[in-house]
């Protein structure tokens, strides 16, 4: 496996269902955005109470619907890698819907662990975001709990470290740029409108690229371990 491999593929898929990609995107995007626009707007009018609880309900939107959305972009994937999309948004949505509560449990867990590794000295921190780059899938696909996901993500890693290290960089950047390029684009709208409109686009544009490629990247190296289960660590 090599990271040109997964970026070839994750490029010919994004490019080729795109539009199917943007929409199942675009579904989550609107909803968190209007809520993050009612959070400035309230902010922006003094009204710190309204301020508060639509902030609340913007962070419960946020986790389960990007949550929702992870999963979502694994079964998309699967399905689209035959050269078909046969699945309806609906479709994707639902067949994703049993894995919530271990997707968010694991994501709670990994976003933490990262997030003291890279406080501490950085190094471990980057070192768990590779070791745990594909549980999601794990979860999605092979139906793990959420503790069960983080040793068989390390599994599959392994012996591949630096290459789902650079995966997860490369994309990182690429979309972050891309992003805030798109976002930019809005900045003469009104702060609601940037961020309901330019905000949404921009993020459905973008986002399906890194989890494809995350995606992707686990697809193979599931199929890597199927045919050399005794790979050593990198």
């Amino acid at each position: 496996m090599s990271i040109g491999a997964v970026l070839d593929e994750t490029w010919t898929l994004f490019t080729r269902f795109f539009l199917r990609f943007f929409a199942i995107a675009l579904v989550v995007f609107l909803v968190v955005n209007l809520l993050f626009g009612l959070v400035d707007a309230a902010i922006s009018s003094d009204n710190a109470g309204a301020a508060v609880t639509v902030a609340i309900l913007a962070l419960v939107t946020v986790v389960i619907g990007m949550t929702w959305l992870q999963g979502a972009f694994v079964y998309a994937v699967q399905d689209a890698r035959d050269g078909r999309f046969e699945s309806s948004i609906g479709e994707v949505f639902s067949r994703v819907s049993s894995s919530i509560a271990p997707l968010i449990g694991a994501s709670l867990l990994a976003g933490l662990g990262i997030a003291v590794g890279i406080v501490l000295l950085v190094v471990p921190g980057l070192v768990l975001l590779t070791l745990w780059a594909v549980i999601a899938p794990v979860i999605v696909i092979e139906k793990r709990r959420a503790v069960e996901s983080f040793g068989r993500s390390r599994e599959l890693v392994r012996g591949h470290g630096w290459t789902v290290f650079g995966i997860v960089v490369i994309t990182g950047l690429l979309t972050t740029i891309a992003s805030s390029l798109l976002e930019a684009a809005f900045s003469f709208l009104p702060r609601f409108l940037e961020i309901v409109i330019g905000g949404t686009i921009a993020q459905a544009v973008v986002a399906p690229f890194s989890a494809i490629a995350i995606a992707i990247t686990y697809f193979r190296l599931r199929d890597v371990s199927t045919r050399a289960p005794t790979a050593v660590d990198a």
